[in-house]
């Protein structure tokens, strides 16, 4: 028995670390796609995980295999392809720190995940069946994720979904849209960004976008705030909870990714059903994500980034004594 199947991308992500005097900047690759990220801190964290996806046969798809490997993650529903490319991400920054994405991949290996590709046995056997958006992007993984979630959510697993926007990557914004708003609508646990919630309702509060939220039928919300923290609420019952203070950044890269299983991870060892969780068990779940995704940003990468779980409980007492 799994905790987590997540379906999606896993890729490489390039970062930026100087730039030469005509402006072209020297990369530094890392292990990434938002699934994956969400899956190791998981793993760090004492749940059995596994992945569903497809890299290029090739030296970087072979490389991040075996980082899941690594990790902890179950590998044998990676599935290697000889016909595409291994997935590429570039992450650029501004003089203010703020990231800017481009992608190779058109198409990514991720992209052509088809639904005779899944192994299910690792649907079946998983607690909590995960997914975002990336996968919605293109055909065939769009088909393959929608099934996918299908298959979970008639088998009565819990649903989780990370929005993840990555406007580059969709036709237009009304398609990304779409996709978002679909998946919240297969949800029960919804991790999303204040900048998504504004992406999708304007100009709302937390509280707002999480009845929103609730309405679309998610039982459990968490919207994260960036540096003020976040908030969490259940079935409308919630409250924030305040980042840790004196954390100085040095890459966001996976930061809420890894925020996202943190959360997972402590709703998922109450061993209550869903229908158990209580306010308490959410409130303690958001402030070890802060205090995990906070640490996170003080090491480069996604996957290489997920904290050490003595170090997060330490800062989660320090920070909510």
């Amino acid at each position: 028995m799994y905790d987590v199947t997540a379906l999606g991308e896993l890729l490489i992500d390039f970062a930026a670390r100087s730039a030469d005097g005509a402006g072209y900047p020297t990369m530094a690759a890392n292990p990434g796609g938002a699934p994956c990220n969400l899956l190791a801190a998981l793993s760090a964290y004492g749940c059995r995980t596994a992945f569903l996806g497809k890299v290029g046969d090739d030296v970087f798809g072979r490389l991040l295999v075996n980082t899941l490997r690594e990790a902890g993650i179950e590998t044998s529903g990676v599935v290697l392809d000889a016909g595409v490319f291994t997935t590429l991400a570039f992450v650029t920054f501004s003089a203010g720190g703020e990231r800017s994405f481009s992608f190779a991949r058109k198409p990514g290996a991720d992209t052509q995940l088809r639904f005779d590709e899944l192994d299910l046995a690792l649907i079946d056997g998983c607690r909590d069946f995960h997914f975002g958006t990336l996968s919605l992007t293109d055909e065939p993984a769009r088909t393959a994720t929608q099934k996918a979630v299908a298959r979970a959510k008639g088998q009565g697993k819990w649903i989780s979904f990370d929005p993840n926007l990555r406007t580059p990557l969709w036709q237009s914004p009304a398609q990304a849209r779409e996709a978002m708003l679909w998946g919240l609508a297969q949800a029960d646990i919804v991790k999303i960004s204040d900048e998504e919630t504004s992406f999708l309702w304007g100009d709302v509060s937390p509280e707002d976008a999480a009845r929103r939220l609730h309405e679309a039928g998610a039982a459990a919300a968490f919207i994260t705030l960036g540096a003020r923290g976040c908030y969490y609420s259940l079935r409308g019952d919630g409250g924030f909870v305040a980042a840790p203070a004196g954390i100085r950044p040095v890459d966001t890269t996976g930061a809420g990714d890894i925020f996202g299983g943190s959360a997972l991870s402590r709703l998922l060892k109450t061993g209550r059903p869903l229908a158990g969780l209580t306010c308490g068990d959410m409130q303690a779940a958001a402030r070890f994500a802060c205090c995990a995704a906070s640490l996170s940003t003080q090491a480069p990468g996604g996957m290489s980034s997920v904290p050490a779980e003595g170090d997060v409980l330490a800062l989660v007492a320090r920070t909510y004594p």
